[in-house]
């Protein structure tokens, strides 16, 4: 299969995306915060069909370059402001990686509960977000991150299959406290 990250400049999918699609089936994705691409393509190439939504226009512009350039009809790039919280149409799965914490913490409690209320019984979650802590104080300046036991217990009455708060490396190498959630809801 050949690497169409590499081949358009951008990084290799979320770890966390590459660990769920050993578990989900190909289905109707939705890549909440997708930037240029990265896991829409991972998961296009994986079978799945794939909803790619960011609030930067140049993000979307640069993923719908891509698409139309390798002719892949699986991705369908759009822009969203994810504030809105009204996602409009049921996934399989949502992944939502290191996107969190760039929106208004007002909106993150809305922003949860559109995800889950638009996840197709069966269907799954998957979040990674930074943290806050004590022992880890976090040393971005992002307006939103995760408190102790917060995003598990968003997802109460969920299968959760993953779930840990533990120390990671952000893309331009900033070490800090991530929760990570791939959960799926009751069929």
């Amino acid at each position: 299969m050949e690497d169409l990250n590499g081949r358009y400049g951008l990084n290799q999918a979320h770890s966390e995306v590459v660990n769920a699609c050993r578990i989900i089936e190909p289905c109707d994705v939705l890549d909440m915060g997708c930037s240029s691409g990265r896991n829409a393509l991972y998961l296009s190439q994986r079978g799945f069909r794939v909803t790619a939504v960011d609030a930067n226009p140049q993000a979307i512009a640069t993923l719908q370059s891509i698409v139309d350039q390798a002719g892949i009809s699986t991705i369908t790039p759009q822009l969203y402001d994810i504030h809105q919280a009204d996602i409009g149409t049921d996934y399989g799965f949502i992944a939502c990686t290191v996107t969190l914490m760039f929106i208004d913490p007002s909106r993150v409690d809305a922003v949860l509960a559109d995800m889950q209320q638009r996840t197709l019984p069966g269907g799954y979650n998957l979040i990674v977000c930074a943290m806050d802590t004590a022992e880890y104080p976090c040393p971005m300046n992002f307006p939103f991150v995760l408190g102790l036991g917060e995003l598990s217990a968003a997802y109460k009455g969920w299968e959760l299959l993953k779930y840990n708060e533990d120390l990671g490396t952000m893309h331009n190498g900033a070490q800090l406290q991530f929760a990570t959630l791939l959960a799926r809801k009751p069929g």
